[in-house]
Order: structure tokens, then sequence, then C-alpha cells
């Protein structure tokens, strides 16, 4: 540039602050992503686990009878899910028992276990004579299918049940 008392002066053409490629407005963008991502990311939807617990029985009487089919159900997510409506079908030692569909509104509290009770009703004439004679056992062997429609946060959600095994059988009478 020139000359001076102190010497020849120079024009300094590199700084000693480092420089970022990307402009602030890009880390900005960066950052906005990774957070959205981050937020995105708890709300993925894992399927609740739905198991039976307990078959209660409410009710006999000369046609039939009632009672509740007690779940426990997990709901893993971190949010949140609202069940509008369970079917089922269950059958008890190989025999359809009956149907069951519960259109009130369940809250599944994040990350907690919930009991859930089904009502079912049945007759006698539908599940044969000895039908009766499962009723006075301590566990009984049984088969489930149904659905559950969920309300998530990501939409709605249909989720598929099919369960067996054994479960206990709460008498009508101790």
């Amino acid at each position: 540039m020139g000359t001076g008392d102190w010497g020849k002066v120079t024009k300094r053409t590199h700084s000693t602050i480092p420089h970022s490629p990307f402009p602030l407005p890009g880390w900005l963008g960066l950052w906005v992503v990774v957070v959205g991502c981050a937020t995105l990311g708890k709300l993925y939807f894992q399927d609740p686990d739905v198991q039976l617990k307990e078959i209660d029985i409410t009710g006999l009487g000369l046609s039939g009878g009632t009672m509740n089919l007690i779940f426990d159900v997990y709901n893993p997510n971190d949010y949140r899910v609202r069940s509008t409506r369970m079917e089922l079908g269950l059958d008890l030692e190989a025999t359809h028992f009956g149907d069951a569909v519960l259109e009130k509104p369940l809250d599944l509290s994040p990350q907690n276990h919930n009991q859930v009770v089904v009502p079912v009703r049945f007759e006698w004439a539908g599940v044969g004579a000895g039908a009766r004679a499962l009723l006075s056992r301590q566990a009984i062997r049984y088969g489930l299918t149904g659905a559950v429609l969920l309300d998530t946060p990501l939409g709605d959600k249909r989720l598929g049940l099919h369960g067996s095994g054994d479960v206990p059988l709460k008498k009508l009478l101790p």
C-alpha cells in the first residue's frame, strides 16, 4: 500500500478469525432441521401392548350371561394415545363365546399401564351345552381377535389384536 516511518505497510489478506463456509442463516436453518427432527422423533408411533389379564364373570342366567374382559394396555409412546373404538371376538376352549364392541373413548397415558374393562354378553344357545362346564374352572384357554381404533398425534391408526393363552377366571360366586 505504501511506505511510512515504520516501514512498508501491506494489506492483510486473511483474518485470524476462522470463517465458516456457511453464513449465519445456513446454520440457523440447520439448527431448525435438527430440532424439528428431534421433536418428530418423539412422535414416532409404537403399537400399544394389549394383554388379557382376567375374565370376570358378572352374571349368569337361563339364556346366557355376562362377563368382563380385563386387559392390561401398555402405551410405550411419549405421548397420550386415545382409543375411539375396540372390537373383539372371544373364543374360550376353542368355542366362540361372544363379540364385544367398546365405543367409550379411552385415554392411554404415556409410558404407562392402563386397565381396560370390556363387557361381553353371551347366550348358552350360541356356545353349546359343554360351555357351562368351562365356567367352573380356575383358568381357561382363550383366543382373541379384533381391532382397536386409535387417535394419535400422527393420525388415526387401526391396531389389530390377536392373542391366545391361559387366563384366570374370576368366578361369580366364591
